[in-house]
């Protein structure tokens, strides 16, 4: 398996102090999304505002403070596309999917299977990467990957 060598940090520019925050994903159902994250994937709701019309909310992985999810609830958002699978969902351009490390995807998509969540593509192994992936998707279209990193 080949090793993803990152080029080196550089304080030489001006976005040396960014660093990822949040995903956002835009809903119908504020109140069933967030109860979808926290029953189905154990997330924690860190915080709660309105916005216009919409409600929003911040949901954060349950050993995680560092990444959140976004949740902008509300209103008559137009429908996505339900995938089938991860060759069908590479058909559209523009945000494709949100990215969780888990320490294992098998055992990962295993309690997503039990908990009715649809998986829409089974692990597999990406040598490119040294990494192990499986997709799964909640109930409004919004594609997740989790990814484990394998042994060298």
């Amino acid at each position: 398996m080949s090793a993803v060598i990152s080029p080196p940090i550089t304080s030489k520019t001006p976005f040396f102090t960014m660093k990822g925050d949040h995903a956002a994903i835009r809903v119908p159902d504020f109140v069933a999304c967030k109860q979808w994250f926290v029953e189905k994937l154990d997330f924690r709701v860190v915080h709660e505002w309105p916005y216009g019309d919409l409600r929003l909310a911040y949901v954060a992985p349950p050993a995680d403070d560092h990444f959140r999810i976004e949740i902008l609830g509300g209103g008559k958002p137009a429908e996505k596309p339900s995938y089938t699978d991860l060759a069908d969902s590479l058909r559209l351009a523009g945000y494709h999917h949100i990215c969780l490390s888990v320490q294992s995807v098998d055992e990962a998509v295993a309690e997503l299977r039990r908990r009715d969540v649809k998986i829409v593509t089974e692990p597999f192994n990406l040598p490119a990467i040294n990494r192990r992936l499986g997709f799964f998707a909640d109930p409004w279209g919004n594609l997740f990957e989790l990814a484990e990193v394998l042994p060298s």
